[in-house]
């Protein structure tokens, strides 16, 4: 099998099979992000060759597989004429896939009309991961995402309409000290006008490779404390009105929370309020500086 760096891929992806169709990420521009400082390049295509290979390879082994997850930071921002090719490649291999899943970017959607991504659909792409991280523009902006929370309701209900389900990824503790639920309720605002099935919920942990270790060196930036960003998801799903499942399972979250919204809110929030109120700051702390990796 053809992988190249560290493979991500989502906690709930984790029986689908994981093949690579891209390596790197198109926008790599982000102050928080050390994910792919591993590779040689910024981004890049695999030969379709290597990914046929690749489908070769695991279908000697796996016979039946419902679901391909395909790797790389943002797949989705391929041309939809390549995204109908390797779905062929697929069905060549497995005949009876369901779905493909893969990492997107808001902006991987803008160039694919309606009538685009309603092909796409009949082809099996469903459960595109996004990494929104938050809907309060001024974070977007600073952390430079290169997209606002506009685009985001925008190009989410072209999935909606052309039947492509979704999944968000919301990053506790982008918004900065003193403005974590603040994010969290702006944050709300953007999600109640969309229908993620998942929000699947990390908390940012900052490297000193990372563009924004520099901008905390320079005073331009503070760090949220533990217990705020504790405070800032229980805001996000305390605002939540939508039907979705929230998560935390990444290895940065200091705590597991696993919920469907509307019905465990109150479950959520008395737990998260428990853990507020007794929360050692210094030991919360410690979980962090020694978080090694992702």
């Amino acid at each position: 099998m053809h992988y190249t760096g560290t493979i991500w891929r989502p906690p709930y992806e984790a029986y689908s099979l994981l093949v690579q169709v891209t390596a790197g990420c198109t926008h790599h521009s982000c102050k928080f992000c050390t994910l792919y400082e591993d590779l040689p390049f910024k981004f890049r295509m695999s030969p379709l060759s290597e990914v046929e290979s690749d489908l070769a390879e695991a279908s000697r082994y796996y016979k039946n597989v419902p679901r391909i997850f395909f790797t790389g930071a943002n797949p989705f921002v391929l041309t939809t004429d390549k995204l109908k090719t390797l779905a062929q490649m697929v069905k060549k291999y497995y005949p009876n896939y369901e779905t493909i899943g893969c990492f997107g970017r808001v902006t991987d959607v803008y160039n694919k009309s309606v009538d685009d991504l309603k092909e796409l659909r009949k082809l099996g792409y469903d459960g595109i991961t996004f990494g929104v991280e938050t809907g309060n523009d001024e974070a977007l902006a600073f952390m430079n995402k290169g997209f606002r929370s506009s685009d985001t309701i925008e190009q989410m209900k072209k999935l909606e309409e052309a039947g492509i389900s979704y999944n968000f990824f919301y990053l506790t503790g982008i918004s900065g000290a003193g403005h974590g639920e603040y994010g969290a309720k702006k944050t709300a605002e953007v999600f109640n006008q969309l229908h993620p099935q998942i929000i699947e919920s990390s908390m940012l942990t900052i490297y000193k490779t990372s563009e924004l270790y520099q901008e905390i060196q320079k005073g331009t930036w503070k760090e949220e404390s533990e217990i705020e960003k504790l405070a800032e998801l229980k805001a996000l799903i305390e605002n939540l009105t939508i039907k979705t499942r929230i998560v935390t399972d990444g290895a940065s979250n200091l705590i597991q929370v696993r919920g469907n919204l509307p019905h465990d809110k109150k479950k959520l929030t008395d737990y998260l309020a428990r853990l507020i109120a007794t929360a050692d700051e210094s030991a919360l702390r410690e979980y962090r500086v020694h978080l090694k990796h992702l």
